[in-house]
């Protein structure tokens, strides 16, 4: 990483554009899917964080940030609000599923109709810029800025996936049976013609009447007892209600002591490689490869380690520390389970000053019917809070991206209380109010505000940073040098894409 005078730190990257598009894995489109891209040499921690908060994600050291006004799938950026996340209904069935896997060692018979997971097709990933591989970058004049870096890799998209299946907009996957199975019986009782009865009280909920007739009994029973002080059967106040269980407390009932089996989760740094990293390296490719074959349907030669390293763990976060920061510090992190001594699944995240940011997840194929995925998920969140009490202000998870006209893509909705990232002032509105834009149109501006802007909208491209020669000067002092430069163009359109606030701190590499 580059660093200059009072030890600050940059980073550097070469803007590649984006013009053409290329074949979406969602919807089969030869050439609806379109993105910018950029490949960053070296970055600091705060300068991604911004930049995925604008709708930027990276894949290896390759960050691209999709057209969503043009592109076939829109790809919005969806994050969860951790501190206050409480586990659905399909959540506790995948803690139980675990926990009942880990006490008795048997695995299910059957994958819940099958687990999308990190099921992205090749296609789905963002392209990599054919004529253009990566630079020599040299470091300015106080010290190198980057080795020399190895040919261009293919370019590769890295959401994750970690579905149960069910649709998050699906009403009726959020209720319980008994729910739904009385909305059926009263949705029949009106005669033909007739309507309601309006002589008759309205129907309830035979969990509601279980409840009064239970309450009803152990007031009988309390005035059999000569206990007088119960007068009434109504129920508690609000105030006296029993409080949610919290995530931590299901995760740790999913493994109970005295058990069949052992689940160890590790966190290891991948970049730059911690030695507990290097030591389980070849166990976690051959995880991967073996995912790759099974669930991607990859030819044995095609997840090589090579693609390995560029993909999930080479990175362009340098490790950092900060004082009021999480006490393992910032960067890129391969969290790994380990079940009774070997890796079965392994979750490539970032841990960023607000967030835990998920990168990809593959798991072992033999075990893919304990919802892996979702599983991951969960840990990932409570993994999240956890941060949070070391550093208050790291308290969101980001999933990735929420692609709502791919009905497989929508469970990420499922991790609630989350909000999607408006693509055009780049505020977070909660996905209750985006979904009802999204089934109407792809593409939706989710701020309602019209008069609301963005706030770092690009205003003087000229002070744009740039690395040139290895010095580092304003994209006004550039032009002046180069006497009339062609690539204005091309910088005002970078320099849009991450705003003014990055644009004035990223290095933008002039060949």
């Amino acid at each position: 990483m580059l660093k200059m005078a009072g030890n600050k730190s940059y980073t550097i990257v070469e803007y590649f554009g984006g013009d053409s598009g290329y074949r979406c894995g969602y919807c089969k489109n030869d050439e609806g899917n379109f993105s910018h891209g950029m490949w960053s040499h070296t970055m600091t921690v705060q300068d991604y964080q911004d930049l995925i908060d604008r709708g930027w994600r990276r894949s290896g050291k390759y960050v691209y940030k999709p057209k969503l006004n043009k592109t076939c799938c829109p790809q919005y950026t969806i994050r969860c609000h951790a501190p206050k996340f409480q586990p659905s209904k399909s959540h506790k069935k995948v803690l139980k599923k675990m926990s009942k896997f880990i006490s008795n060692g048997e695995l299910p018979k059957e994958q819940d109709g099958g687990e999308p997971m990190d099921s992205v097709c090749d296609e789905a990933r963002p392209r990599e810029p054919s004529s253009v591989c990566p630079s020599e970058v040299k470091r300015a004049a106080i010290t190198d800025i980057q080795k020399e870096l190895p040919e261009c890799p293919a370019i590769t998209e890295v959401q994750k996936e970690v579905a149960d299946g069910a649709p998050a907009d699906s009403e009726t996957s959020r209720k319980d049976p008994e729910s739904v199975a009385d909305e059926r019986t009263t949705a029949a009782a009106p005669k033909p013609g007739m309507g309601a009865d309006p002589g008759r009280p309205p129907c309830r909920k035979a969990r509601d009447l279980r409840k009064e007739r239970r309450l009803q009994k152990e007031q009988i029973r309390q005035h059999a007892d000569g206990d007088s002080s119960i007068v009434s059967p109504t129920p508690p106040t609000p105030a006296l209600t029993k409080q949610p269980k919290p995530l931590e407390d299901f995760i740790s009932e999913s493994m109970p002591d005295n058990s069949s089996h052992c689940l160890e989760v590790r966190l290891v740094r991948s970049s730059p490689p911690s030695p507990q990293f290097k030591a389980s390296f070849d166990a976690s490719y051959q995880v991967y490869k073996l995912y790759q074959m099974a669930i991607h349907k990859d030819p044995p030669d095609k997840p090589s380690e090579s693609q390995f390293r560029r993909f999930l763990c080479d990175s362009p976060l340098e490790a950092e520390h900060s004082p009021d920061g999480p006490e393992v510090g910032y960067g890129s992190f391969h969290q790994q389970y380990w079940l009774d001594g070997r890796i079965v699944a392994v979750g490539v995240i970032d841990i960023l000053p607000a967030c835990v940011s998920s990168v990809y997840l593959y798991y072992h194929p033999d075990f893919a019917s304990l919802s892996l995925g979702s599983y991951s998920a969960l840990r990932e969140i409570a993994f999240t809070r956890q941060l949070q009490k070391q550093s208050p202000k790291l308290s969101y998870y980001y999933l990735g991206f929420y692609i709502h006209s791919c009905p497989k893509m929508r469970y990420k909705g499922q991790y609630r209380p989350s909000d999607l990232l408006c693509p055009e002032t780049f505020a977070w509105v909660p996905i209750e109010q985006c979904v009802l834009q999204l089934e109407n149109t792809r593409y939706a501006r989710f701020n309602q505000d019209p008069d609301a802007g963005d706030a770092r909208v690009l205003k003087d491209v000229g002070r744009a940073l740039v690395l040139y020669r290895r010095a580092v000067m304003p994209y006004a002092a550039y032009s002046r040098k180069r006497k009339g430069s062609s690539d204005e163009l091309e910088v005002q359109q970078y320099a849009d894409l991450v705003g003014q606030d990055c644009a004035e701190k990223i290095l933008l590499y002039r060949a």
